[in-house]
């Protein structure tokens, strides 16, 4: 078996959307992306100056829906937030917002909050915890799990 060399990361996300502003008041306004540029059906987006690490583009999608129930397709994208009052804050600004959530996990190794762009792209807000924090079996191997997030016990550690 081949191994991916394990300084490989996953760099950027392009998806397609029906329509740039609309994405747009998602991505950015929302989330908190910076556009980093504009081209003609495409928009690329960064968090920290990258030059992209969301490009929204309408080159195959301009007015489309969403894939139905049932098809392949991205499950989601998620964005690492680096510790757990900068992941409160992005969820609050959402849910502020009135932006509807899906779900919100406690995985054991994660802390994880989903919903959907306006286009229908699964989006997760997450942030890791120390490795140190992971759950481990009686081997001492990483385990996982799917638990309720407490979602007001996050929302209290948004900062202001």
């Amino acid at each position: 078996m081949t191994s991916i060399h394990p300084s490989v990361r996953i760099g950027h996300v392009h998806l397609k959307v029906a329509e740039l502003n609309r994405a747009l008041g998602f991505w950015r306004d929302l989330v908190g992306l910076e556009v980093m540029l504009r081209r003609p059906g495409a928009v690329f987006l960064s968090a920290g100056g990258y030059h992209h690490h969301i490009a929204l583009n309408t080159w195959e999608s301009a007015g489309g829906t969403p894939p139905p129930a049932g098809h392949t397709g991205l499950f989601h994208v998620a964005l690492l937030y680096p510790d757990r009052a900068a992941l409160a804050a992005a969820v609050r600004r959402v849910t502020e917002a009135g932006w509807p959530l899906e779900g919100a996990s406690d995985h054991g190794v994660s802390e994880a909050v989903y919903l959907r762009d306006p286009d229908g792209n699964g989006v997760e807000l997450y942030r890791d915890r120390p490795e140190a924090e992971w759950p481990r079996d009686e081997a001492g191997r990483m385990t996982m799990h799917t638990k309720r997030l407490d979602l007001d016990a996050l929302l209290a550690e948004a900062p202001g």
